[in-house]
């Protein structure tokens, strides 16, 4: 019996995909991978999923697990060999289990984020992890990749919001941690091996999540601000004024929002043009007259201090959103202007404004008109700072010629100022080799012994991390 004959036998043949146009599966979400699947095959459930990993097993097979595909390292698409299983985890899409008292959901790894959220929003409470991608990213790529979003100031990464797994081993076993358990000091964590492990140990298959109430009141606001160092400035009095009510910390240069008011002119910009704009948000218990109270008082001492020229408060749901959408449009509209150099790297908030101003410089010595599009979670220390092209220059070109060059640059810095070279994108294929040249020896051979030790044939989706 062949591999294909044995896939068919565990799934249905019409699940086992190899005909057709299969680049939904075979192509990333930047369209810089594209690889070749033996097949797609599309268990529904976790039974499933163990049958196809020991088929794999059986026939000395690889294996590339994935959830919605919205990655950004290159984790989740086959290899252009023609030999790896594409292991397509849409079908597990069910939720399994809220529990009020608990304040838990259990869902398949399949479920969409989008959807998570929404059945939480049901009971009244809320799944705070929140990214661009959540109408298409799945609970098990987020594990995966331990991913971040724009609340991990006060929430946490997807690690901090996950109690328990359910993973399918390299061997085909399953291991059922499905606890909701906040305290469990039994050992080994090994729900933390497979948080952020893109895949190379196992197949997260399902996640016991925490909740929290739903805020009485959200308040949004953006502000205008001269600095980076004023932009820090304004985060510490936001901490201050605000502690655990501020959820929302958002940092975006002018050439970030000049390409969203370039590629998307219908989308109003509530400020003008300026070095700098923050996008603030406050989560408030008690009600919306005091959360308002307390973010214009936080303002208005902002103002006093200097730290902002000025600002807006969203005064609707819908101007909030409107807010969001243009710092969420940043990527969309980077994706329009043409390829370029993204570096997803994480500082001490202390270091950020230093590491900034002393890697612009570099960078505009060596290569005269870049345009550097830095923005992102200042509040937890999370950059996205995105190298484009001079104007003029062929995107693509540019990339060709000088992504090595800049990477290095950038990442020497990110080094000197105590940095990480990704913060919430994880390291796939696209950051392996840097990974193998700024990690320890001694984390690379405790990697190592992990992989070995979890996944001794090279079944899961080898290639990356590592």
């Amino acid at each position: 019996m062949t591999l294909l004959d044995d896939l068919r036998a565990a799934l249905g043949a019409e699940q086992v995909l190899i005909d057709g146009d299969l680049s939904a599966w075979e192509i990333d979400w930047r369209r810089r991978y594209r690889g070749r699947a033996l097949a797609v095959v599309r268990p529904a459930d976790t039974a499933q999923v163990a049958a196809v990993v020991r088929a794999c097993v059986r026939h000395g097979a690889s294996l590339v697990p994935q959830g919605g595909n919205t990655g950004l390292v290159g984790g989740s698409v086959p290899d252009g060999s023609g030999t790896q299983v594409l292991l397509s985890l849409a079908r597990l899409a069910t939720i399994r289990a809220i529990d009020i008292d608990n304040l838990t959901i259990t869902v398949d790894a399949g479920c969409v984020l989008q959807q998570v959220q929404q059945a939480a929003s049901e009971r009244g409470l809320l799944y705070p992890l929140s990214l661009a991608a959540e109408g298409s990213a799945s609970i098990g790529g987020t594990l995966a990749t331990n991913a971040g979003g724009t609340q991990v100031l006060r929430y946490g990464t997807a690690r901090e919001l996950c109690l328990g797994l359910e993973v399918v081993t390299a061997t085909g076993d399953i291991w059922n941690g499905l606890t909701g358990l906040r305290k469990d000091n039994t050992g080994y964590d090994l729900r933390d091996l497979f948080i952020g492990s893109e895949g190379t140990l196992g197949v997260i298959t399902g996640a016991t999540l925490k909740l929290v109430p739903q805020p009485a009141a959200v308040c949004t606001a953006m502000a205008a601000v001269p600095t980076l160092e004023a932009a820090v400035q304004l985060l510490n009095l936001a901490r201050k004024r605000l502690a655990a009510g501020l959820t929302g910390f958002e940092a975006m240069n002018g050439h970030a929002l000049d390409l969203v008011r370039t590629h998307f002119p219908q989308w109003p910009q509530p400020l003008p043009p300026g070095p700098w704009t923050v996008l603030l948000e406050q989560s408030d218990t008690e009600n919306e007259a005091h959360a308002q109270t307390v973010f214009e008082s936080l303002l208005e001492a902002a103002l006093n201090e200097g730290c902002i020229s000025d600002a807006v408060v969203a005064a609707s749901l819908e101007q909030s959103a409107a807010m969001w959408r243009l710092r969420e449009g940043i990527p969309l509209a980077q994706a329009e202007e043409g390829l370029n150099i993204k570096h997803d790297i994480a500082l001490p908030v202390s270091r950020i404004a230093t590491f900034v101003h002393e890697t612009d410089a570099a960078l505009g010595t060596a290569w005269p008109g870049i345009r550097i599009v830095n923005f992102g979670h200042l509040g937890d220390g999370n950059l996205h700072y995105n190298v484009q092209a001079p104007l003029g220059v062929s995107p693509a070109d540019f990339l060709a010629d000088h992504e090595g060059a800049v990477n290095a640059v950038v990442y020497e810095a990110v080094q000197t100022h105590g940095g990480s070279i990704s913060a919430e994108h994880g390291i796939g294929m696209l950051k392996r080799e840097v990974l193998a040249q700024t990690q320890s020896p001694v984390a690379r051979q405790l990697m190592r012994a992990i992989k070995a030790a979890l996944d001794p044939r090279g079944t899961m989706n080898p290639g990356r991390v590592l």
